[in-house]
């Protein structure tokens, strides 16, 4: 019996695995359930201890919600007391709070920026080796401590980032957007020479880097409909796209296009190409989410702290039902881990 619990004990405070922080998101979405789903497989522990930065209440809540009782978890005050076989939890408010799944509340908003802002400090601090976000609601996050657009905005600020590049990624589906959450109507005047130079180095490094690839090929897409009709439907492919990529192919590199939108994911080009750079955000997360919309992850390449997501937002009309999939969260969870890998110098897989 000594044998056993002194066994049990060693791995309880194992540090050799990585320590993966969790942020609840909106707890009136689908964040506490799909956090919950991952984490009832208990084969993930053998790969990392889960820290999740948000409320034991509300994931007991969801628990019985559920009717799950395979589900473990275990309340810590610090990551000193976090055990290697459960997920932890750090309660991240004290106020009484009301949870109505589904439903919009400027109470959850304040919750899930709680949530962030310690995982963040942990982050930043070194406590936890990557972030994995679950989603939050925009709207109802705003306050005088966040102005921001999402996540990525909020972590770039807190870390001091200037360069980096919102990828999306699914097995070989691997998507970069070479302007975010900019209004529709600012990405001509943004789509400078200059960014969208940056935008591919990162998205090159990171998969030289990350993914192991070693002469990446990347494909960038056209701005304008048909990629422009050579000037007759807009100026940004001949003005600033297409001599930017004649200047990197004399360059040695593989990077081509710009390829019309429609036709490159209509005849399945996509297929050819180790990335792809879209223009603008809905160009490339249509067809992202079209192709990989419950496995897909979101990441921030080009961040100097690992930070990951699933690749939808709250659903609040399934939250509390049991029905929301988890696939894309648990994905986000293991690209986590991958890119810990990488960072550390040891062998990933493309």
């Amino acid at each position: 019996m000594d044998r056993i619990e002194n066994q049990a004990q060693a791995e309880k405070f194992n540090p050799d695995k990585p320590v993966i922080g969790i942020s609840i998101g909106d707890y009136n979405g689908v964040g506490p359930e799909i956090i919950m789903k991952t984490f009832m497989d208990n084969r993930i522990f053998k790969f990392c201890t889960p820290v999740l930065y948000g409320s034991g209440r509300v994931m007991n809540f969801y628990k019985r919600q559920s009717n799950i009782e395979e589900f473990h978890y275990h309340v810590i005050k610090d990551l000193s007391e976090k055990h290697i076989r459960r997920l932890n939890v750090i309660n991240c408010w004290e106020d009484e709070i009301q949870i109505e799944p589904g439903k919009e509340t400027q109470q959850a908003g304040r919750a899930a920026f709680l949530s962030l802002k310690k995982a963040t400090e942990d982050l930043k601090a070194g406590k936890i080796e990557a972030l994995v976000t679950a989603p939050i609601n925009k709207n109802n996050m705003q306050s005088d401590e966040f102005r921001f657009m999402g996540h990525t905005d909020y972590l770039a600020d807190a870390f001091g980032e200037k360069n980096y590049l919102m990828t999306f990624v699914c097995g070989n589906l691997k998507f970069g957007v070479a302007t975010d959450h900019i209004p529709l109507n600012s990405v001509s005047q943004a789509l400078t020479k200059d960014l969208l130079k940056s935008k591919l180095q990162i998205l090159e490094k990171c998969l030289m880097n990350d993914f192991a690839i070693q002469k990446p090929k990347i494909a960038v897409l056209g701005f304008n409909p048909h990629a422009g009709e050579d000037g007759l439907l807009g100026k940004e492919e001949k003005e600033v796209i297409s001599p930017l990529l004649k200047e990197l192919q004399e360059k040695g590199k593989l990077i081509y296009g710009p390829y019309p939108a429609d036709g490159f994911f209509g005849k399945e080009t996509y297929k050819q190409f180790d990335a792809v750079l879209a223009m603008y955000h809905d160009q490339g997360l249509i067809p992202f989410k079209t192709l990989a919309f419950e496995t897909g992850v979101n990441f921030s390449a080009g961040f100097s702290k690992i930070r990951t997501s699933p690749d939808h937002g709250t659903a609040y009309d399934i939250a509390g039902k049991n029905k929301a999939n988890e696939s894309s969260f648990r994905e986000a969870v293991y690209l986590a881990l991958q890119l810990i890998k990488a960072k550390k110098g040891e062998p990933v897989m493309s």
